[in-house]
């Protein structure tokens, strides 16, 4: 199976297999928001055995009229708090944001291939 992807519109492509050794520098370093819908704070209570108000007050904090995961400061870094040092993964992998999934086919990338390249060293030229 071909761990290429490519999004139209965009002029690069991903190659996963990019994952494996990166250290998730996409779930750590520069503090952000990972925006969560209500279907998607449902699916990741689900997930963690949790209510959805126990996983709100839990994992979430909200911006503005958004809800967005948490992070933790490590060693002078932010991570989601969903990161999972120890397997360089995520521990809600099967649940996590579309945000997440479409990862690194975003907008803001677009126009800053330069700057995604030294985040994802998955990027390649198309």
């Amino acid at each position: 199976m071909s761990t290429i992807k490519k999004e139209e519109s965009y002029t690069y492509a991903f190659d996963s297999n990019a994952c494996n050794t990166c250290e998730a520098r996409c779930c750590t370093g520069q503090s952000g928001y990972i925006y969560v819908t209500k279907k998607e704070i449902e699916n990741i209570s689900i997930v963690l055995n949790l209510d959805v108000s126990v996983f709100v007050s839990k994992y979430l904090f909200k911006k503005n009229y958004k809800y967005s995961i948490k992070e933790i400061k490590y060693n002078g870094s932010y991570e989601c708090v969903f990161y999972d040092r120890k397997s360089n993964g995520c521990s809600i992998y099967n649940a996590r944001p579309l945000q997440c999934r479409t990862f690194p086919f975003w907008d803001y990338y677009r126009t800053r291939v330069d700057e995604l390249k030294l985040e994802c060293p998955g990027i390649i030229d198309v």
